[in-house]
C-alpha cells in the first residue's frame, strides 16, 4: 500500500542527481557551488525531490545551495556504503584485500554517521535517507551483509527522525532482504527493463510487474521506486544497441509518468544529467548515458518541450 503521507513524503516528480561533470569524479575533482546551483535552477522547473548517493563535498554543496538559494526541493539522502565481503558472483570485480575490506568498514561507519549529521543539520530539506545503494544484490562489487545493513537502519532510526530506506535492485527484496524489509520505514526498488534486454514495447508492463511483486510481498510497506529509467546509448556490453535512443527514452518514461501519477507511486527518474566518468573509457558505455539532459546540460529529446530555452 502506498502509505506516503505517513512518510511525510507527497504527490511529486522525483528525479536521481549527481552533477559530476567531465574531468570530474567522486573521489576527484567535484562540481562547484555555481556548477550544482545552475543544474538546480534547470531542474527546479520539472523536479521537486532529488536523490543524492553519498555523503561527500558534492552532497554538502547540493545542501548548502538549496539551502542558500531557497531552492524549493526536497531531498533523498544517501549513504554510499562499499564493500565489507568479497562477492565472486561479481564480473567485473568483487575482490578485496582483507585490509581494503577493514577500511571500507571504518569509511561505511563514517558515511552513516555523516547521513544522521546532516540529515538533523538540513531536517527541513532532508525528507528520507538511505542506508545504502545496491549493495546486497547478488553482481554488485561493493557487497555488504544484509545484516549490517539492519545495523545500519537501526543506528540511523535512533539518531534521526527521517523514514528510512535502502535502494536495491527489486530482486533481492523478494528474498534475502526480507529481514531488513521488516524494520524500513520504506522499501525502495529499481527496475530497469532495458539491462533485462526486454523491447521498448513491453518495457512499461515489465517495470509494472517489478513492482507489483514487491508491493505484493511487502503488503504494509510503502514502496517507492528510487532508479529507473532508460538509456540514449550502448557499445552492446550488457544493453543491445538497437534497444537505445532518444526516442525509446521518452516512450519509456512518458510511459512510465503516466502510469506512476495514475497510480499515486512516488518514482525517483534515473537520472538528471550523463555522467562521462561512469563505466568503462569507452564513450558509447550505456552508464555515461542515462541523463535526460546531456553532460553540457542541454535537453534530450525526452525533455526538449519542457526545456526549448535551452536548446
Amino acid at each position: 500500500m502506498n502509505t506516503y503521507k505517513a512518510l511525510g513524503l507527497q504527490k511529486a516528480n522525483a528525479i536521481c542527481y549527481s552533477g559530476f561533470r567531465n574531468g570530474q569524479h567522486p573521489g576527484g575533482a567535484h562540481p562547484s557551488y555555481e556548477q550544482i546551483k545552475e543544474d538546480l535552477l534547470i531542474l527546479q522547473h520539472n523536479w521537486r525531490y532529488l536523490r543524492v548517493y553519498d555523503c561527500d563535498l558534492h552532497t554538502q554543496r547540493v545542501l548548502e545551495v538549496i539551502k542558500a538559494e531557497k531552492l524549493d526541493f526536497k531531498v533523498l539522502l544517501g549513504a554510499y556504503i562499499t564493500a565489507e565481503m568479497n562477492n565472486q558472483g561479481c564480473p567485473w570485480g568483487g575482490q578485496h584485500s582483507p585490509e581494503q575490506l577493514e577500511l571500507n568498514k571504518r569509511h561505511n561507519n563514517a558515511r552513516i554517521h555523516t547521513l544522521v549529521k546532516w540529515a538533523n543539520q538540513y531536517p527541513d530539506i532532508v525528507c528520507s535517507l538511505s542506508v545504502g545503494n545496491e549493495a546486497c544484490v547478488d553482481w554488485t562489487d561493493h557487497y555488504v551483509p544484509v545484516e549490517r545493513v539492519m545495523e545500519f537502519t537501526q543506528y540511523v532510526q535512533a539518531h534521526a527522525s527521517q523514514p528510512v530506506t535502502f535502494c536495491e535492485n527489486y530482486v533481492p527484496w523478494l528474498g534475502k532482504l526480507k529481514p531488513l524489509g521488516e524494520i524500513l520505514d520504506f522499501i525502495s526498488i529499481h527496475t530497469y527493463p532495458v539491462w533485462e534486454y526486454k523491447h521498448i514495447q513491453e518495457s512499461l508492463e515489465y517495470t509494472k510487474d517489478n513492482y507489483r511483486m514487491i508491493a505484493e510481498a511487502y503488503p504494509n510497506k510503502p514502496v517507492v521506486i528510487t532508479e529507473a529509467g532508460w538509456c540514449t546509448n550502448a557499445n552492446g556490453r550488457g544493453i543491445d544497441p538497437v534497444n537505445v535512443s532518444q526516442e525509446n527514452q521518452k516512450i519509456y518514461y512518458d510511459a512510465l509518468m503516466d502510469w506512476v501519477l495514475e497510480e499515486n507511486i512516488l518514482t525517483f527518474v534515473f537520472e538528471a544529467f550523463d555522467e562521462s566518468w561512469k563505466g568503462s573509457p569507452d564513450p558509447m558505455e550505456p552508464e555515461k548515458h542515462w541523463g535526460l539532459f546531456n553532460e553540457d546540460r542541454t535537453p534530450k529529446l525526452v525533455v526538449s518541450s519542457l526545456y526549448s530555452n535551452l536548446i
